[in-house]
């Protein structure tokens, strides 16, 4: 019941850079050659997917398989592939990431720790928006336990390349959480929040994705539990964008302190005109500047 498909490239591109990131509930410490996702999909989050993800030289070859006994039709397959392709980034112009990051004397030696690193996204703002809930006030890895225990409670597991692979409650099934080890009573109705707003569209990517950055995270903000930090997570590490700038987040204004030689913690007006240079890949190049600065000799 497996459907197959593949994914152009464009520009430099290593998918054991993306599969090994490390970010939400992903934390592979090796790559076998195949990155597997487990996900609902975009167009219908009550369909449940995974997919196998094998790089063929210029291309991702996807195998695609449904979380249950229904075949996938074209619609799904074409679908699935265009999430992935999301997930994964390889949906902008990695050629012209590649030669910003080239032309740029402190972006390229950060870039060429890794010529074919690109972020790995969240599967969809429905799951970014779920992750948020589950993983506030704790540590990453309790976090993606309780995930693990949610999927296995409520969602589905898929066979992929030899592995079972969660996959998260679709937003009907959420809807019948009323309890989890380990999850605070008061997550359980943010959760159904999260899934009613999902049953509404107000998580539909492309809505999102439609809207200005801010206005998007502002109506994210209406979810209980969801506020700054974890609105700006859902859009602009779910939705797909690669041209938003990320100012408030400590992490990515210490390194364009070391970086950019500031004395001072840069100020958001700062960071913005440090931004300016990145353009139009400021998400990209911010995250990769988090994952690969630490491998360029100080």
């Amino acid at each position: 019941m497996a459907s197959s498909t593949s994914v152009r490239l464009n520009g430099p591109y290593d998918l054991a850079e993306v599969a090994t990131m490390g970010f939400g509930h992903r934390d592979e410490a090796s790559f076998d050659g195949v990155m597997r996702l487990g996900f609902c999909l975009d167009t219908d989050l009550e369909r449940q997917v995974g997919v196998e993800v094998r790089q063929a030289g210029g291309r991702l070859d996807l195998v695609v398989r449904p979380a249950d006994d229904r075949p996938l039709g074209p619609a799904e397959v074409e679908a699935a592939a265009r999430q992935v392709a999301r997930v994964v980034s390889v949906d902008h112009d990695g050629a012209a990431f590649d030669a910003l990051c080239r032309a740029d004397p402190v972006l390229a030696p950060v870039h060429a720790a890794a010529p074919g690193f690109r972020p790995a996204l969240f599967y969809s703002p429905y799951e970014a928006a779920v992750w948020s809930v589950v993983s506030a006030r704790r540590p990453r890895a309790q976090a993606i336990g309780l995930r693990r225990r949610l999927a296995q409670e409520l969602g589905s597991a898929v066979e992929l390349a030899g592995e079972a692979v969660e996959v998260i409650p679709t937003p009907s099934a959420l809807l019948r959480l009323e309890s989890l080890p380990g999850l605070p009573t008061d997550r359980v109705p943010r959760l159904h929040a999260v899934a009613e707003a999902a049953q509404r569209g107000e998580l539909d990517v492309e809505v999102l994705r439609a809207l200005p950055p801010d206005e998007a995270q502002a109506r994210l903000q209406r979810l209980p539990g969801i506020g700054p930090f974890y609105s700006s997570l859902v859009v602009v590490r779910a939705c797909g964008h690669a041209d938003v700038m990320v100012t408030g987040e400590s992490h990515a204004r210490d390194l364009v302190q070391e970086l950019y030689g500031f004395d001072h913690a840069p100020t958001p007006a700062e960071m913005e005109a440090v931004g300016e240079g990145w353009r139009p890949y400021r998400t990209w190049v911010a995250v990769m500047l988090r994952a690969l600065s630490g491998r360029v000799p100080r």
